[in-house]
């Protein structure tokens, strides 16, 4: 059987976001696959190491975080290959399978006026403007022309969930460092 790569252990960072997985093995030289959770994974390209976990489900050949220092990823027809230090051949590519990529958050591009990364806004308390709490962001749902923000909420000892359109019409203020979003939105709707 062969031998996991001599990957190092290393402490996840405080700022890391989870940004895919390694797919399959690609090649004989130790490239592999991977498959972005993002439409447009800049990071996944600027960064020049990547935090490693085990896979959620499936064989586990390590147990804690590892860093895989890069040597080169790109894209390749609709997918993205990369090759990293001491993954020299096939069989330790697919020792990764499955392996679960963070990143640091200094690595992502800097957003737009307006613009935010999804995982900022999930557990965002959102409230209307008559200051009525409407629930927590819990995910988004890209639907077509748009981004819905699912809310989880409570009442009456129940547990509901509510959708809002996250589009300017509805949309008055995003507070990041307040963990707030502030929405032109009723309880009834």
């Amino acid at each position: 059987m062969p031998e996991f790569p001599p990957l190092a252990a290393a402490a996840l960072p405080t700022d890391a976001v989870e940004v895919g997985r390694i797919a399959e093995a690609w090649g004989v030289k130790g490239w592999f696959k991977v498959h972005a959770h993002s439409s447009n994974p800049e990071a996944l390209f600027t960064a020049r190491e990547w935090f490693l976990q085990p896979a959620e489900r499936g064989a586990k050949t390590f147990a804690d975080t590892r860093v895989l220092a890069l040597r080169q990823v790109r894209p390749h027809s609709d997918s993205i290959v990369a090759s990293a230090e001491g993954v020299d051949d096939r069989s330790s590519a697919e020792l990764l399978r499955g392996a679960r990529i963070f990143i640091a958050r200094s690595y992502f591009p800097q957003t737009e006026d307006g613009e935010y990364y999804w995982v900022d806004l999930i557990g965002l308390a959102v409230v209307n403007r008559e200051g009525v709490a409407l629930g927590q962001v819990r995910e988004l749902l890209a639907t077509g022309p748009q981004t819905t923000l699912v809310l989880s909420y409570e009442q009456d000892g129940k547990a509901g969930e509510r959708l809002i359109p996250f589009v300017s019409a509805f949309v008055d203020q995003v507070d990041l460092p307040g963990r707030r979003i502030t929405v032109d939105w009723q309880p009834d709707y």
